[in-house]
């Protein structure tokens, strides 16, 4: 796990921008849903990666 703070913060930023634009960019066919998954799970990668770096 990293353990400096701002590279954390700076890369689970960075996942919860990139999970919402794959959220805003996916199509409404079968591949699409497949992109909105992806870009769910990379924003709550984010957002627990955040979520740590609060408590260290």
């Amino acid at each position: 796990m990293i353990k400096k703070t701002r590279i954390r913060r700076t890369g689970a930023l960075v996942m919860v921008v990139l999970g919402a634009i794959l959220m805003f960019l996916a199509p409404e066919v079968w591949p699409g849903a497949l992109l909105l998954a992806l870009g769910v799970i990379i924003e709550l990668v984010g957002i627990t990666l955040e979520h740590n770096a609060d408590k260290g």
